[in-house]
């Protein structure tokens, strides 16, 4: 068996020593499953960090997964939940029991803890809520109580508050003596006698300073106390916008409720980021893990809309089908003029569904990026009309073709421009995730705008 703790130095191409979870490691596990070697396999697992044990699950086929489950009888280190993909993580917990997953949710930080329980069933939760002990039910009870994705689902329970009119040397006996404090922070806030903070004093300013030194002397500038109400995408846009590393939460009376620190935000932004790109491709959830029936169904009204807007496209083409019938070349030509304006509409939607969601795209420069996108696909339209202009003469020896596609072609990439800006703009203003239904209503305005024109002046010019 490979020594994992004997990796090989990493270079500048390689994770080899700073990934935990290698080739040889998962070779390793592999075979001490299929030989059904619970030693080997408690080993191994043991001596990994709880998120490479969470991609050695994730990586292993399905039947294996059961088995390394049932070899290490349950005993997982807590922390692993936390790192596993959602699904799999629902997989896991089905096969637990109340007390079993009231004793995961212990030995997780608050924050993560709340994660795992809030995706339960109802029934399920509050049998898990009953099991655990009276101070963390009623944290996560509480947590449960803020709108879901809001900075009080995402907060840590966990963080170090002090008198506002202590000393740095108070403060630092404090925090040598009480067994409490939680085991990682950056900061520690000071707070008032309603317990509403006036501030915090960041780790490193505290040690540099002198014992008798008030803390109000030394609190940080630029102090954030992000809303229990706020939604997590806003808490990542502040923490992205003014560099934070830790920033207090506080609940509809100002009284410091909790803390969210980067490492929190992280996986904020991967799961906006993941949420975005699965809509854009009219995916609701990722289901890289589900089973094929699940699959199925999660992708299959995505496609049925898709479907609907094809028909929407086909009618416009059922307009002209005699033009058609009469100079073939048109049913060669049209799908380019569709394909370049869905394409060139698409770049600029992606951009602008970005720019929205990172607070980019604004009522202060949405005219000036409209115009702009507008004058890109304007002359993009005339580069590409000259283009596939020429190819057509040259194809089938007819400059009228050609002329009619290239005014097709301006026609279609000037509307992408705008419809490619437009769209998301007025999803967003209607409160609607422009992530989720721009690309489907880009691609039916493109289709019939471009098959259209294309077929419309087809049919005044060469008929």
């Amino acid at each position: 068996m490979a020594d994992i703790n004997t990796a090989p130095a990493p270079d500048d191409n390689s994770l080899e020593g700073l990934y935990g979870l290698t080739d040889a490691v998962i070779h390793d596990v592999q075979e001490a499953v299929d030989s059904g070697d619970a030693d080997a396999v408690g080993w191994i697992v043991g001596s990994l960090h709880p998120a490479d044990v969470a991609d050695l699950i994730e990586c292993l086929p399905s039947a294996q997964r059961d088995k390394l489950e049932s070899l290490l009888g349950g005993d997982l280190d807590p922390q692993v939940f936390a790192y596993l993909d959602a699904s799999l993580r629902d997989d896991l917990i089905d096969d637990l029991e109340p007390s079993k997953l009231a004793a995961v949710a212990a030995g997780l930080e608050s924050d993560d803890a709340v994660d795992l329980i809030e995706t339960l069933d109802a029934g399920d939760k509050q049998a898990v809520l009953d099991s655990m002990p009276a101070g963390d039910r009623v944290m996560v009870e509480q947590a449960l109580s803020y709108p879901e994705d809001s900075a009080g689902r995402l907060m840590r329970r966990e963080y170090v508050a002090i008198p506002a009119f202590w000393t740095v040397g108070e403060t630092i006996d404090h925090m040598r003596s009480d067994a409490d404090l939680p085991e990682t922070f950056y900061g520690i806030f000071a707070v008032g006698p309603d317990h509403k903070p006036s501030g915090v004093i960041m780790a490193n300013r505290l040690l540099r300073s002198q014992r008798t030194v008030p803390v109000a002397d030394i609190l940080a500038s630029g102090f954030k106390q992000i809303p229990a109400t706020m939604d997590q995408e806003d808490v990542a846009f502040l923490f992205r916008q003014y560099d934070l590393a830790e920033a207090a939460v506080v609940d509809a009376s100002g009284r410091l409720v909790g803390v969210i620190t980067v490492d929190d935000v992280v996986d904020v932004i991967q799961e906006e980021h993941d949420e975005d790109i699965l809509k854009l491709g009219g995916v609701a959830t990722d289901d890289l893990y589900e089973a094929v029936a699940a699959t199925t169904r999660s992708r299959l009204s995505w496609l049925l809309v898709n479907l609907a807007t094809a028909v929407v496209a086909s009618l416009v083409i059922g307009l002209f089908q005699e033009q058609i019938e009469t100079v073939v070349a048109l049913a060669v030509l049209m799908p380019i003029v569709a394909s370049m304006g869905g394409n060139a509409g698409t770049q600029t939607l992606t951009v602008a569904v970005r720019a929205l969601a990172v607070k980019e795209l604004t009522a202060r420069n949405a005219l000036y990026i409209i115009g702009k996108e507008v004058v890109v696909g304007g002359v993009n339209g005339m580069i590409f009309a000259v283009l596939t202009g020429a190819i057509a003469y040259f194809w089938f020896g007819d400059i009228l073709i050609g002329l009619v596609i290239g005014l097709a072609m301006i026609i279609n990439m000037f509307v992408a421009g705008l419809a490619g800006i437009l769209v998301p703009i007025g999803l967003d203003r209607a409160n609607i995730d422009p992530a989720v239904a721009s690309s489907v209503i880009l691609t039916t305005i493109t289709d019939v705008v471009g098959f259209f024109c294309f077929l419309g002046l087809a049919a005044l010019v060469l008929l």
